[in-house]
């Protein structure tokens, strides 16, 4: 039962981390919204965006300039949370 939970945290935090990775870099590519590039891009900013959008309001108190390091901090929590959480996991099942 553990590994399989264990086996889901992993699997759904790689997906995030995939997400996340994809809309930064489609980001730079996606300039018409209508090009298999741009439909892409949208979907990993609706599928993403939950997670990103209180990063960014963290972040909004510090001077970045041009540049938004939302997507790089949701791309370190997801690793943070990953962590913890099959720590957990491991904590409740194997002591």
């Amino acid at each position: 039962m553990a590994y399989i939970l264990i086996r889901a945290i992993r699997w759904f935090a790689n997906v995030l981390f995939l997400l996340l990775l994809g809309r930064a870099l489609l980001s730079w590519f996606a300039r018409d919204p209508y090009s298999t590039a741009g439909k892409l891009y949208q979907l990993a900013v609706r599928l993403t965006e939950p997670i990103v959008e209180p990063c960014r309001r963290l972040l909004s108190g510090f001077n970045t300039g041009m540049l938004d390091f939302s997507v790089f901090l949701a791309l370190i929590l997801v690793e943070i949370a990953e962590t913890i959480l099959i720590k957990i996991v491991q904590i409740l099942f194997f002591l």
